[in-house]
């Protein structure tokens, strides 16, 4: 293997030899790689959800669906610009898409990028719920101990 179009310094990448560690840290360091970006990206949805505007307005796009900027700034006492801010931020972090009818540039919640933040604070949830499961658990026993010991 070594010499290929994706060979690295050193010995020959195999399964069964002595460079499986540098095989498998080169894999985990991909997978690492992915789960930074997936990070990333979560980090920019929930600093746009940060802001009260900002999730006013997304609440505003999931119940009224599509709006221009100009239908989207209405209720809002600020400029124009402050309002296309907002939205600039929004985009970055993929929870709205702008598209183009004609002269208007309607505004769209991307719903599968809130439905990736919905997981993440689904899998946290589990985790902290099992982990306050064990914490239970782990009291019980230790009450059921120390009754056993005052006796």
């Amino acid at each position: 293997m070594v010499g290929g179009p994706h060979s690295f310094p050193g010995p020959a990448l195999s399964l069964d030899g002595g460079s499986d560690l540098l095989y498998l840290s080169i894999h985990l360091n991909i997978r690492r790689l992915k789960n930074m970006q997936s990070s990333q990206s979560l980090t920019q949805a929930f600093a746009a959800l940060g802001d009260p505007t900002r999730l006013a307005i997304l609440s505003r796009l999931a119940t009224q669906g599509d709006l221009t900027v100009q239908e989207i700034a209405a209720p809002f006492a600020m400029s124009l610009p402050a309002v296309s801010q907002h939205l600039k931020a929004l985009e970055h972090a993929g929870l709205i898409a702008r598209g183009r009818d004609g002269q208007k540039r309607p505004c769209r919640l991307n719903v599968d990028r809130l439905a990736e933040t919905a997981r993440w604070f689904d899998h946290t949830r589990a985790a902290w719920e099992a982990r306050f499961d064990r914490l239970e658990q782990f009291l019980a026993t230790t009450e059921t101990k120390g009754d056993d010991h005052e006796r």
